[in-house]
């Protein structure tokens, strides 16, 4: 029998079980404001880039395996030269990614906006990643001279 200071096993499991739940609770409102944030650094970069008269160019997406291109009936500004991230122009941010498909080789993809993150890559397999407001400033700057590889 334990000792009255000391918590039985149900108990202990329970604080536990909260303890897990607030830590849950606290990165999820941290990645929420790190959205938020990082959302509206990419609308930003679309009304600066509209303002300069950053020229639009017709987004297109690559399947998984990187072969051939996908129509998105997207405009917007690539972020990066491999053609894997875009801002449109109505300031969302994107992920130029979809799923191998011949209907979508013929009549295009859909996509959907994705949630920006703060450091672009992290956590990725090359270890390259850089910070949103950087990759944003570094597109701006760039001008029209920002050659995508197809």
């Amino acid at each position: 029998m334990p000792a009255d200071d000391e918590p039985d096993a149900a108990t202990w499991a329970a604080r536990r079980r909260e303890a897990a739940a607030g830590l849950a609770a606290r990165a999820a409102r941290l990645r929420a404001a790190e959205t938020v944030r990082a959302r509206e650094k990419v609308a930003g970069f679309a009304a600066r880039a509209r303002e300069s008269g950053l020229t639009p160019t017709a987004l297109t997406a690559r399947s998984g395996e990187r072969r051939g291109r996908y129509r998105t009936g997207l405009t917007g500004w690539y972020l990066t030269r491999d053609g894997a991230l875009a801002v449109s122009e109505d300031g969302q941010y994107y992920v130029l990614s979809c799923p191998p498909s011949l209907v979508g080789r013929v009549r295009g993809v859909r996509l959907e906006p994705a949630d920006p993150p703060l450091q672009v890559g992290a956590g990725a397999r090359d270890g390259e990643s850089i910070a949103l407001d950087v990759l944003l400033a570094m597109r701006l700057a760039a001008g029209d001279d920002w050659t995508v590889a197809r």
